[in-house]
């Protein structure tokens, strides 16, 4: 399976979860993006990392470079293997010039030591399948007339379009909502 490599994109407040964070990832060679929720602690180094600011004190991050360093590890990559029920799952790639080893990581934590390491992200056609955010889908969005939904105890309730959901996904990514974009493009696939 070819690896799809990755560019760290933002990092901003989540809309949907208090005190998370989406990290948006973008395809270098292509129009997907890869939004991914983490948290606050993450969310805060790998922006002090991209800004090159130098806490006081070293991060758990900064830590894990200098023991690695000390030992003649270097990263040599980054892989977001997988999504599954909505949890991603990536890899640390190392080594000592000698051996090389693969360690299992949270994908903020993965990124966080990337920068630092100055390494590349990579990840898999399936992952950007599954969550992925296609920005050519949203030059050409799908004429449908709107169609009507009962709910039972009510009387009836519209349905936006494929064309209103298209629209919503476009500016959702617009104004960087990246979480909502995602739920827009599932309900755009499981229309289709």
């Amino acid at each position: 399976m070819d690896k799809i490599k990755l560019n760290i994109t933002d990092i901003s407040p989540s809309q949907l979860q208090s005190g998370s964070f989406t990290l948006l990832l973008s395809e270098a060679k292509g129009n997907r993006r890869l939004p991914i929720i983490i948290g606050m602690f993450e969310a805060q180094a790998i922006a002090l990392e991209m800004e090159k600011v130098v806490p006081a004190r070293p991060l758990t991050h900064d830590l894990f470079k200098s023991f690695a360093k000390s030992f003649d590890f270097v990263i040599e990559e980054i892989q977001i293997t997988d999504i599954l029920e909505g949890v991603f799952y990536s890899k640390i790639i190392c080594t000592d010039g000698i051996r090389q080893k693969s360690i299992d990581a949270r994908p903020s934590d993965a990124v966080a030591l990337a920068i630092r390491f100055e390494a590349p992200v990579y990840t898999y056609e399936n992952v950007l399948l599954e969550a992925g955010i296609n920005l050519e889908d949203l030059n050409e969005p799908e004429a449908s007339p709107s169609r009507e939904v009962k709910v039972k105890g009510s009387k009836s309730k519209s349905e936006p379009s494929l064309e209103d959901l298209h629209k919503e996904l476009e500016k959702a990514i617009k104004n960087e909502e990246y979480e909502k974009a995602a739920k827009l493009r599932d309900e755009i696939e499981k229309r289709n």
